[in-house]
C-alpha cells in the first residue's frame, strides 16, 4: 500500500485532502463529521474580533451548465458570526479528540499589531497545529480593510506576516487571493515576511448572474446584490496556473503549498501536487456532495500512485513544473494533425460544422453511400478544436506528424524582431 501521510510546513497529516476554510469548518460538529469521515485536516473558518459579525440570510449563488449543478460557487458569506471564544474552546476539544489530524484556524483581524498579537495570543492556547493568515476574502470584509484589501498589496502581506512570525511559535501560513494582476507580488512578499507555507487560491471577485425579473444580482438580499467569491469546478484552471506559477519562481519556489480551487476527484488533488503542491483544501466539492467523497480522493489516489509506482506523495510532487514555460519557449516545429475513427464516428457532422465556420477548412463533408467526415492533413494545423467539441470520447485524435525539422522556439525563429535588433 501507497503511503499518504504528508508533513507539511511542520503539520501533519494521515493525507494530504483538507478541508478549506469555510462553512464546512464553521463548528466542531462540522469538523469531526469530516475527521470521522476520512478528512486528514481541516483549516477552522476564519476567526475575527469580537463583536462576532452578522451575515445576510441569502448568501449562495451558483452557475449550472449544461446539467452540472454548481459548476460555479459564489458567496457572499463572511467570517465566523460565531463568539470567539465559543469557536476558541471548540477548536482546542477536537484537537484534542483528534490529534493525528492536522488542525490549521484561518484568521482575520484588522491590520494593526496588536490585534494580530492578541487573536495569536489566543489561539495558540488551543494547541492547534498552525494558522492560515486570510488576506483573499473579496468581498465584505475588504470594504473594511481586511482580506483582500490587505492580500492585494503586498507590502501589507509582508508586514502581517512578518508581525504574525514575531508573535507565534506555530507555522503560519498566508492565504493569497486570486485578484491581483500576477500572483508573485503577494507570494514573494508572504517569503519575504517568514511565512512557513501559502495557500491559494481564496475566491474570485464575480457576479453569476442577474435575476431578470428583479433586474438585481444572484444572490439577493431584499432586491439588490453584489459581488461575491467565485469557485467550485469553474476556477480550477485559474488556480492551478497560479500554483504552478509559484513553483516555478526562483524566489517562491522553496514554499510549501496548500492548492486550493475546483478540486473535487482525486485527479484534481493529484495534478495540484503535480505542480508543487503538498496538501489540497475542497470546499465547494463538499458542499455539493457531502464529506463522503473523499473516500473516493482517497481510494482513487492510492490505487493511482500504486499503478505509477509512486510510494509516497512527495514522490511526485512538483514533477510537472519542469514541463511548464513560457510561450516563447515552446517548439514552432511540433506538429500534429487530427485523425477520425471512422468505426467510432456517430456522423453528426460537429467537427466538419466548426472547423468550416470557425477555424481552417480542414475536414471535409463527404456524401458518397452516406456522410463521411474525413481530415484534409493538408489544411489542418493542429489546433485541437475538432477533438474538443466531438461528443464521442476518442474518436478524434491528435497524431504527431515527424517533419525531420529540429526543434525551434521564438527565440531563436527568424522572424522574431527582437533577435534581429539582437544580431544587428
Amino acid at each position: 500500500m501507497v503511503d499518504l501521510s504528508v508533513n507539511f510546513a511542520g503539520i501533519k497529516s494521515p493525507n494530504p485532502f483538507w478541508l478549506a476554510s469555510a462553512p464546512p469548518t464553521d463548528k466542531a460538529y462540522n469538523v469531526e463529521r469530516a475527521f470521522r469521515a476520512g478528512w486528514g485536516g481541516a483549516v477552522w473558518k476564519t476567526l475575527g474580533e469580537d463583536p462576532p459579525i452578522v451575515n445576510t440570510a441569502s448568501r449562495y449563488g451558483a452557475i449550472s451548465y449544461k446539467g452540472l449543478r454548481v459548476a460555479g460557487f459564489n458567496n457572499i458569506e463572511l467570517i465566523t458570526d460565531r463568539p470567539l471564544q465559543v469557536n476558541l474552546d471548540e477548536i482546542k476539544a477536537v484537537k484534542a479528540r483528534w490529534p493525528d489530524r492536522a488542525l490549521v484556524v484561518s484568521l482575520m483581524v484588522p491590520c494593526t499589531e496588536d490585534s494580530w498579537k492578541n487573536i495569536l495570543r489566543q489561539v495558540e492556547a488551543t494547541n492547534c497545529d498552525g494558522v492560515e493568515l486570510n488576506f483573499g476574502c473579496p468581498h465584505g470584509m475588504s470594504e473594511r480593510g481586511m482580506g483582500a484589501a490587505v492580500g492585494q498589496v503586498p507590502e501589507y502581506v509582508e508586514m502581517v506576516t512578518r508581525w504574525c512570525k514575531q508573535h507565534t511559535r506555530m507555522p503560519v501560513i498566508v492565504k493569497l487571493t486570486p485578484n491581483v494582476t500576477s500572483i508573485l507580488g503577494p507570494a514573494r512578499a508572504a517569503v519575504k515576511g517568514g511565512a512557513d507555507a501559502v495557500s491559494l487560491i481564496n475566491t474570485v471577485n464575480s457576479i453569476v448572474s442577474i435575476n431578470l425579473d428583479a433586474m438585481a444580482p444572484e444572490p439577493m438580499v431584499d432586491g439588490k446584490g453584489t459581488h461575491g467569491g467565485y469557485c467550485g469546478p469553474a476556477v480550477k484552471p485559474m488556480a492551478l496556473f497560479m500554483a504552478s506559477e509559484i513553483a516555478r519562481d526562483p524566489e517562491c519556489k522553496n514554499i510549501p503549498v496548500s492548492a486550493i480551487g475546483g478540486i473535487e476527484t482525486w485527479r484534481d488533488a493529484a495534478e495540484f501536487v503535480a505542480v508543487g503542491a503538498g496538501t489540497v483544501q475542497v470546499c465547494t466539492a463538499a458542499m455539493h456532495y457531502g464529506f463522503k467523497i473523499v473516500d473516493d480522493m482517497i481510494d482513487g489516489m492510492e490505487r493511482w500512485m500504486e499503478q505509477a509506482r509512486y510510494d509516497r506523495v512527495a514522490d511526485y510532487r512538483g514533477r510537472a513544473v519542469k514541463n511548464i514555460t513560457d510561450w516563447q519557449y515552446l517548439n514552432l516545429n511540433f506538429k500534429t494533425i487530427a485523425a477520425i475513427d471512422q468505426d467510432m464516428c456517430i456522423k453528426c457532422g460537429l467537427c466538419h460544422v466548426v472547423c468550416e465556420d470557425t477555424s481552417h477548412q480542414a475536414v471535409a463533408s463527404l456524401r458518397n453511400n452516406g456522410r463521411r467526415y474525413e481530415v484534409i492533413e493538408a489544411e489542418c494545423v493542429g489546433c485541437n478544436l475538432c477533438m474538443h467539441v466531438c461528443p464521442v470520447e476518442g474518436c478524434i485524435t491528435m497524431k504527431r506528424v515527424d517533419t525531420g525539422a529540429k526543434p525551434l522556439n521564438w527565440t531563436q525563429h527568424p522572424n522574431n524582431p527582437m533577435r534581429k535588433e539582437a544580431a544587428e
